[in-house]
This record gives C-alpha cells, structure tokens and sequence, in this order.
C-alpha cells in the first residue's frame, strides 16, 4: 500500500501499513519470532530519524535486552501486555503505555499476556550520533556510560490518558512532540512539513489521507510519514479517527548546542 504527493523537493509523502511484516527469529538475541515491518526509513527523511517501524510478539515471546548508546528510542504499546525492563527492572505495561528511552539504558520487553503485543518504535539519532557522523565529536566516547546504578535513564507514559507529551523534557535529540489525536467525525488534522516532520499511526477508525496530487484510504494499522517539503490532511469518517502522531524538529544546530 503506498501513496505518495510528490513536493518541490522531490519528496513524497510515506503511507504504510503492518500487513505483511517480515519474520524475524532471535530479536536482539532472544530467542524465538517476532514479526517486523520498516513504516519509514532514514533513507526517506531530512531529519535525525533512523526508522519509524511496527513490532509484535507472541504470547510469551521477548525482544531481547539491549543498551542504546547511539540512539533514542520511543515504544508505544499498541496492544497486550507486557513487562519492560528498563536496566533489568521490569516495569508493567500495556496499550497505550509509552516508553521514553536515552541514551545509556538497557531496555526489553516481554509478552505476559494472553494475546500478541504489537508495539511502534520510533528511533531516532542522539545529538551525539549526530555529531560524530558529521566528523564533529565534543562528547567524551564514554559518556553515555558513566551513570550510577540509581540513574535509570528511562520514562513510562501512559499516552492514552496524558493525551500529549513533551520529551524534550526528558530527551536530548530533536523529538519535540508525541500526542494521541481524536479526530470526529467529517473532521480533519492538517500536517506540513517545513521546519519539523510528521509521523503518524490510526489507532482505530477510518478515513482518507489526502495530498497535493493523490490520497490514500486510512484505517487501524496505517502510518501517514511526512518528509521535509510536504504536506497532508488526514479526513475522518462517520466512525472517526484516534491517532498516534509523533514531531521531530529539524533544526539540528539548535538541538547540537542545548
């Protein structure tokens, strides 16, 4: 499933969807399959993204344990239950729970339910990656590295019922904003692109995702990725819209100097 609106740029706007997802056995050294599927990519996006992607266990099933040292990554729990441990703590959490993770934590999740746990990640380049890629490194290599066993540098939201966050309370890089957006009936959430990209996931209902020269039909399990220079509305039906949207700025300079 694909549509695009191609912007002076040469960019188009990215719909996906999590049918048809890859196989994968031995996630982050785990054992056992996890299903997996890339929504957007680096590749496709101006920003410090590295993918925006859809993930699910089985009953039972784990992504395994592993440190982030280069990236900072967003999970948010589609469906089922589970246990995020957050350096080796496990920490209870379900749909709608969000998981904020810097750089430095060690961090896996474990079905505890009885049904699959489908969850989005969105990870994202550290300021200090960012840096390095650029030949431009002013953090010591081990940094990230030196925290006290008590600094667990890692936050659960409950998304759902907080409705909008901020991470830059919390996070370094250039996320800026994650909400859960209702849309009502016949209404619609205007997106464009110019100094911040746009990725968002329907939670449930329907609707259709217009742009500049194409739309593409909207329902539970699709993802609307906006890069630099483009834009769309996102139209509800009778039955609505309920939202995962997430914002990256792009101005890396101003977020290499906080």
């Amino acid at each position: 499933m694909s549509a695009s609106a191609t912007a002076s740029s040469g960019a188009a706007v990215l719909v996906a969807d999590v049918t048809t997802p890859a196989d994968v056995h031995g996630v982050h050294g785990a054992k056992g399959l996890s299903h997996w599927k890339c929504l957007a990519g680096q590749h496709d996006l101006a920003g410090e993204w590295e993918a925006v992607e859809w993930a699910s266990i089985p009953p039972g099933g784990v992504s395994g344990e592993h440190r982030h040292t280069r990236t900072e990554e967003l999970y948010f729990l589609l469906s089922g239950e589970g246990e995020m441990y957050l350096d080796g703590t496990p920490h209870p959490v379900s749909a709608g729970s969000l998981i904020l993770t810097g750089l430095g934590t060690v961090h896996g999740l474990r079905n505890t339910g009885t049904s699959r746990l489908d969850w989005l990640v969105a990870e994202i380049r550290s300021p200090q990656t960012s840096r390095a890629l650029r030949g431009r490194i002013t953090t010591p290599p081990d940094a990230v590295g030196r925290r006290t066993e008590d600094d667990v540098n890692a936050r659960v939201h409950q998304l759902l019922e907080e409705q909008r966050i901020d991470p830059t309370t919390f996070l370094t890089g250039p996320l800026r904003l994650v909400e859960a957006v209702t849309v009502g009936a016949g209404g619609h959430l205007e997106l464009a692109s110019t100094d911040t990209e746009h990725t968002v996931f329907v939670l449930s209902g329907s609707g259709t995702a217009h742009t500049a020269d194409s739309e593409a039909p909207l329902r539970t399990g699709v993802s609307v990725t906006l890069p630099k220079g483009t834009s769309a509305r996102l139209t509800a039906a009778e039955d609505g819209l309920r939202l995962f949207h997430a914002e990256l700025s792009l101005h890396l300079q101003a977020v290499e100097t906080r």
